[in-house]
């Protein structure tokens, strides 16, 4: 096995999906949960944008991609955890897929506080 520090977010986020498969569910239903309000109010979320490194479009983008991701493949992120990987964490779209789940490990009342540990050990910088 690689370092930690050696990982790249694809092979951290088959890692998580290996070490916590019964929290996949939650982590992809929380994800495209907040696909839809950042949408629904995107108005709101444009207004308030912050991000110097890059626009709130762009942000944008990698959401309608995440999401698009979420509804083609479905229930087989759950299954697989190098489908659940490539398709939501690999290149721009791990910066909007680990936004969500450093959100979905922080804000949320985990019952499994191991998986937020893991979170933060592996995506927080």
């Amino acid at each position: 096995m690689k370092a930690l520090a050696a990982l790249n977010n694809v092979e951290k986020a088959k890692l998580l999906h290996s070490l916590f498969p019964d929290e996949i569910p939650g982590i992809i239903q929380f994800t495209n949960n907040m696909c839809a309000t950042i949408k629904e109010n995107e108005t709101q979320q444009r207004e308030h944008w912050k991000n110097g490194l890059f626009g709130f479009d762009f942000w944008l983008s990698l959401l309608r991609s995440v999401e698009t991701n979420i509804g083609k493949y479905g229930n087989k992120l759950e299954k697989s955890s190098g489908l659940f990987a490539d398709q939501l964490f690999d290149g721009y779209n791990a910066m909007f897929t680990v936004h969500c789940l450093l959100v979905y490990t922080t804000q949320s009342k985990l019952p499994n506080t191991k998986l937020a540990k893991a979170v933060d050990l592996l995506f927080n910088p």
